[in-house]
C-alpha cells in the first residue's frame, strides 16, 4: 500500500503570509499564440492557440505604464509575446516612459514570416532579450522544444551578437536554463547557476562564437504541461514533496511575486505568472479581485497586501530559489 504524501501548507513553512513590497515590475502575458509547443511550457502555448490581448486591454496597459513612474521594468511574455496583439505598441510605450523592457523570446520566432525584423527592432528600442536555451546540447533542446529548434536558436543568437547584443552595454542578452522533465523519482534541483553559466559561456563561445550576459536557472514548476507530464507519470505528488523538502527560507525576500504584478491578456491581475496560469487571482485586503481597469480607477498599484500562495510555490523556494531572473541566493 502506497504511503500517503502529506504537505505542509506553504504559508506555514514560510512562517508568515507573503506580503507585497512596492510594485516596480509589470509582467504582461500577451497571449497563448506561439510558433512552438514546448513539452515543459507552463502556459500551454502553441500554434493552435488563438487567445491574445485585445485593443481595449492594450490601451489600458499603456495607460498603466504612462500613469505610474514607480514601474521600472515591463516584462513581456506569452506564448511568443512577439506574435500576439499589442506587442510593439506596448514596447514603445514602455521605452517612451524610460522603463527597462524585457522580452522573453524563444529565438525561433525571428525566422517566421512577418517577424524577421525583430532583432533589428529590439536593437533600435534597446530591448533586453531573455532567451530560452534549456541546454547547450542540440538533442536535449530539440527533445524539449521541437526538431530543429537548437539550430535556429544558435543562428538567432549569432544574429543578435552581430547587432551588438552582449558587447553593447545597452543591449543585454540573457539565456534561460530549464532542466529536463523528470521521468522517475530521482529528482534534482537546478545546477549551480554561476558554474552552469561558466560552462554555457565556454561552450557557446568555443563552438559557435556566441557571447551573452547572464544565464538564469529556472526550476520547472508543476504547472501547465509540466504538471500534466508529472500527473501522467504519477510523479506529481512526489515532485511537490521533493520541492517542499528543499525549502530554503533565505529565498523568501527575493521572490518575484513580492514586487511584481502579472497581467493576463484579459486584463486580470495576479501576483505572478504561475498564479496566472492556475487562475489564482490577486486580491485586495477586502477580497476584491483585481483587473487593470480597477488599478486605474483606484489610482494605485500598491493595493495588494497578501500574496496568494499554493503548494507549487515550493518550486520558487527550493534550494537556491527560482524566479524569472534565475536563482535567488
Amino acid at each position: 500500500m502506497q504511503q500517503e504524501i502529506v504537505f505542509t501548507p506553504f504559508e506555514q513553512k514560510a512562517n508568515s503570509q507573503l506580503t507585497k513590497q512596492q510594485i516596480t515590475v509589470l509582467q504582461v502575458n500577451l497571449g497563448k499564440r506561439c510558433n512552438l509547443a514546448c513539452s515543459h511550457c507552463h502556459v500551454e502555448a502553441s500554434p493552435q492557440r488563438t487567445e491574445e490581448l485585445s485593443p481595449e486591454i492594450c490601451e489600458q496597459i499603456i495607460e498603466l505604464i504612462n500613469k505610474f513612474p514607480q514601474i521600472k521594468i515591463v516584462d513581456f511574455t506569452g506564448g511568443a509575446p512577439e506574435m500576439n496583439y499589442g506587442f510593439k505598441p506596448l514596447v514603445e510605450a514602455a521605452r517612451e516612459n524610460h522603463k527597462q523592457v524585457i522580452v522573453r523570446s524563444n529565438l525561433t520566432i525571428y525566422f517566421e514570416a512577418g517577424f524577421t525584423d525583430l532583432p533589428e527592432y529590439f536593437t533600435q528600442h534597446q530591448v533586453r532579450v531573455v532567451a530560452s536555451l534549456p541546454c547547450y546540447l542540440a538533442d536535449n533542446v530539440d527533445k524539449m522544444r521541437g526538431k530543429g529548434v537548437f539550430d535556429k536558436s544558435i543562428q538567432a543568437l549569432q544574429w543578435l551578437n552581430k547587432l551588438g547584443y552582449s558587447s553593447n552595454p545597452n543591449l543585454i542578452l540573457d539565456l534561460v536554463y530549464n532542466p529536463q522533465l523528470p521521468v522517475n523519482e530521482n529528482f534534482s534541483l537546478t545546477p549551480n547557476q554561476a558554474k552552469l553559466e561558466s560552462d554555457y559561456k565556454k561552450l557557446l563561445k568555443t563552438n559557435f562564437d556566441i557571447v551573452f550576459n547572464n544565464l538564469f536557472t529556472i526550476t520547472n514548476l508543476p504547472v501547465g504541461r509540466t504538471k500534466f507530464h508529472l500527473e501522467r507519470t504519477k510523479l506529481y505528488l512526489p515532485y511537490l514533496k521533493f520541492l517542499e523538502s528543499h525549502f530554503n527560507p533565505v529565498t523568501i525576500d527575493g521572490l518575484m511575486c513580492r514586487n511584481e504584478l502579472s497581467i493576463d491578456y484579459l486584463g486580470n491581475v495576479y501576483d505572478c505568472d504561475f498564479n496566472q496560469m492556475m487562475n489564482l487571482a490577486a486580491k485586495t485586503s477586502s477580497g476584491e479581485i483585481l483587473t487593470v481597469k480597477n488599478l486605474l480607477a483606484l489610482g494605485s498599484l500598491d493595493v495588494i497586501e497578501k500574496i496568494q500562495t499554493a503548494a507549487y510555490c515550493y518550486g520558487c523556494t527550493a534550494g537556491s530559489g527560482s524566479s524569472c531572473g534565475g536563482a535567488l541566493v
